[in-house]
């Protein structure tokens, strides 16, 4: 795999055949070469480049969080004691080691991380907050937002 920084040439057919996966990525070989106008081999050799050079990650199972009794989903903004190299690594590796956080992001501005994780009732958002969120290194304060409507929702990256 290439480095993050470099920048593969994508011409229309490797966009197609990333709109096609993100959409479904699930499709046989045959039928993303369909999907594209390619024969099987020179769809597979198109893929099997783009993993390579890190352009396709990973491939996934999205799950349905409701189906799955995780009804409600929470960001929370994080502001640490201090900006301190020991424990903002501290703070990382706590986070990462927590599967309940979904996602964690290291913010600009005036908070510091904004984390985002979906709970199953107001008993277990309060479990979460207290016995989680409040227990991670440094945590000085929080500021949490309750999801009330999903109005977009993608993991597909524009092309």
């Amino acid at each position: 795999m290439r480095s993050e920084g470099h920048k593969p040439q994508l011409d229309a057919i490797d966009r197609a055949i990333l709109s096609a996966l993100q959409e479904n990525g699930r499709l046989s070989n045959v039928q993303l070469a369909e999907r594209v106008h390619l024969s099987p081999s020179a769809c597979l050799r198109r893929v099997k480049q783009l993993e390579e050079d890190g352009v396709i990650a990973q491939y996934v199972a999205l799950l349905n969080a409701k189906v799955l009794g995780q009804h409600g989903t929470c960001f929370s903004i994080i502001n640490l004691e201090s900006m301190n190299d020991g424990l903002l690594k501290a703070f990382e590796q706590a986070v990462r080691d927590e599967p309940e956080i979904l996602d964690c992001y290291y913010v600009a501005g005036s908070n510091d991380y904004l984390i985002r994780f979906s709970y199953r009732d107001a008993e277990d958002l309060e479990r979460f907050h207290t016995q989680v969120l409040m227990r991670l290194p440094g945590v000085e304060r929080s500021n949490s937002m309750l999801v009330l409507r999903t109005v977009k929702k993608t993991t597909s990256l524009p092309l």
